[in-house]
């Protein structure tokens, strides 16, 4: 039976390396398969792994219905085996309405990669009709690190690498940042709770104490 499959997981932890490989998998067996994508880091139509691996696919803009997307290309005598979307937490709620009916009007295998939660720990709101529709959710067994070594569970977005709180949901970055540009990094509970983040755990420990002792007479 086809499936709507949701793979989550943090930033860092091989989602679009995943995707790759599923689309890879497919066609050397001679299916054909679309590929959707989001804002990716290497730009408009691509999908692109944090490996250096990258390939074409199709930019699911705001206002895009996959789904006529594909019957379309079904209609003009294209081949469509099974579907790919990644960064899917980047797509509007009815956009997944429409992956989901992809699997159930034309049979077809739609697997969804995407992170859940923002970095005010906040779900996405496509992350979230995943979540409700998915046949299945499939949480990626390679666990991202926090900068202190424990398991990465929330993602944080940083400028100049000060943790920040407030803004759009949706601003393209990437954890490779430089200076002054919006960055990503993934953290812990605690750190994400105490916005602290690698740079500033740094400072701190080279900062001299706030409270000398003075050597006893």
């Amino acid at each position: 039976m086809p499936e709507l499959v949701f793979f989550s997981g943090t930033m860092d932890c091989g989602k679009s390396t995943l995707a790759l490989q599923i689309g890879h998998n497919r066609s050397a067996r001679g299916l054909q398969g679309v590929i959707f994508t989001r804002d990716d880091r290497a730009g408009q139509g691509k999908l692109s792994s944090r490996l250096g691996l990258v390939t074409d696919a199709v930019e699911a803009d705001e206002g895009m219905d996959v789904y006529a997307h594909i019957v379309d290309r079904v209609s003009r005598g294209g081949r469509v085996d099974y579907v790919i979307v990644d960064e899917a937490q980047f797509l509007a709620p009815v956009q997944i309405d429409q992956l989901a009916r992809v699997v159930d009007d034309l049979g077809l295998d739609v697997f969804a990669f995407g992170i859940t939660t923002d970095f005010r720990t906040k779900l996405f709101p496509g992350s979230q009709r995943l979540i409700e529709l998915a046949d299945r959710i499939e949480a990626l067994q390679v666990e991202a690190l926090c900068w202190c070594g424990a398991r990465a569970t929330h993602n944080a977005r940083t400028v100049d690498g000060e943790m920040v709180v407030e803004g759009a949901q949706v601003v393209v970055g990437d954890v490779n940042r430089q200076a002054g540009e919006v960055g990503y990094e993934v953290l812990c509970r605690r750190h994400h709770r105490r916005r602290l983040t690698a740079e500033t755990a740094r400072a701190g420990a080279l900062s001299p104490d706030v409270l000398p002792v003075a050597a006893e007479g």
